[in-house]
């Protein structure tokens, strides 16, 4: 889990007007670009899903409290893979209808253009018919920051900010339990979950 600020310069040009810091940040840093001051857009928080198998219920509490998704995909490697395929199936049960597809590890495979092609003709196939069939798709390198940029205006102008009402009692969504009896408990001895 980690929170983000994304700011926005009144005077670069689209998308190196867009920057994000940690949510340590102080409001309104300078543009990285012209020294501008930059006026904070939006806050926002990330939940990191594993799609390994054994962690597959994790991922699924996890995105039950998402309101959009970020998908990411490794460019180096053919799509889908077993764990991207796990997670677009999260975001068909979580009817999540936006998302945002990351071409990750474009680096890699930068100087090879047509593998490139090859990886974001089988990113758009393994879409197709699902909820995330005509989402943006961005090609990054999450090690190098390439595109962090767009990827920040794509998060401001795409994701609606999700209305939230303020006044209402507060509900607390449960997404893991633990019980903290031994198996065979008498029942006078049980003791409440985690």
């Amino acid at each position: 889990y980690a929170n983000a600020k994304i700011f926005k310069c009144p005077k670069c040009p689209t998308p190196d007007c867009y920057s994000s810091f940690n949510s340590k940040t102080e409001d309104n840093p300078k543009c990285a670009h012209c020294s501008e001051k930059t006026t904070l857009i939006s806050h926002v928080s990330f939940v990191d899903c594993p799609g390994h198998d054994i962690l597959l219920a994790t991922m699924l509490s996890g995105a039950a409290v998402m309101d959009c998704a970020l998908l990411l995909v490794a460019g180096n490697m053919s799509c889908p893979q077993p764990q991207t395929s796990e997670h677009l199936i999260a975001v068909e049960i979580m009817k999540l209808n936006n998302i945002i597809i990351l071409q990750n590890k474009i680096d890699i495979i930068f100087k090879d253009e047509k593998a490139a092609l090859k990886n974001y003709e089988e990113i758009q196939k393994f879409i197709t018919g699902t909820r995330a069939e005509g989402s943006p798709i961005i090609p990054i390198s999450a090690q190098l920051k390439y595109n962090v940029d767009t990827l920040c205006q794509f998060m401001v102008e795409y994701f609606p900010i999700p209305q939230r009402n303020f006044k209402d009692d507060p509900k607390m969504i449960i997404i893991r339990s633990f019980d903290i009896n031994k198996p065979g408990e008498e029942v006078e001895n049980l003791s409440g979950g985690v």
